[in-house]
């Protein structure tokens, strides 16, 4: 794609007004993404004629009994971004998101420029995550730091049994980068008292703060 081509958006809710209203807002806050399509089910995405897009704005909560973690990962074997979007902000649901690659989630409430500022962060393959959102994520493990979402992804991945190298072809970073990424996990750690120097106290430690689910 050229550098200087619009980003290809889709988006996927099934609250038809406010797919309606998500499109207008999007479309008048920047000329630089262009919305090539607005549909209220997955299966709708998936069939649609420019399927694959660049970047998907996915409702959580499309109430299909699709596990979001397999429509992320059906999405990034297609090389499309996912940020996800949905009324509420429960951490647990937050974590597996992320985990399961999603680089952004959103409330419903936010305001067109973070909406606009996420899809652009998701299509540089870049985390978003809004303060409010940072804060529930951290604000329940006491005396645990605070992580960025891509160091979340990486930690999960990583405690989940994943070498270095798989980690970074996941998060489609290079494995320096990704060596990078755990060294800063571990010195955070470290720095709020907790070591983690080894794989088996990083899973862990990833368990007991949310960030890799017990059955991971």
């Amino acid at each position: 794609m050229n550098a200087n081509s619009p980003i290809r958006l889709a988006i996927v809710d099934d609250h038809r007004m406010l797919l309606g209203a998500l499109t207008e807002w999007i479309r008048s806050a920047a000329d630089d993404i262009s919305m090539v399509a607005a549909v209220t089910t997955w299966p709708e995405l998936l069939t649609h004629p420019e399927f694959p897009v660049d970047v998907v704005l996915l409702d959580l909560d499309l109430k299909d009994n699709i596990p979001v973690s397999l429509k992320i990962s059906t999405l990034k074997t297609t090389g499309v971004k996912t940020v996800l979007m949905s009324t509420y902000s429960e951490p647990a649901l937050v974590r597996e998101a992320l985990a399961a690659g999603a680089l952004g989630y959103l409330v419903k409430s936010e305001e067109a420029s973070m909406i606009v500022e996420a899809i652009r962060a998701a299509h540089n393959g870049e985390s978003f995550i809004s303060a409010e959102l940072d804060l529930a994520l951290t604000g329940g493990n006491e005396g645990s730091p605070r992580l960025s979402a891509q160091e979340r992804r990486v930690m999960a991945l990583y405690g989940a049994g994943e070498p270095v190298k798989a980690v970074a072809t996941q998060l489609g970073i290079s494995e320096e980068t990704a060596k990078s990424y755990l060294k800063r996990i571990r010195e955070k750690y470290r720095l709020a008292g907790h070591d983690v120097g080894t794989k088996v106290a990083l899973r862990k430690r990833a368990i007991r703060d949310g960030i890799l689910l017990q059955n991971d």
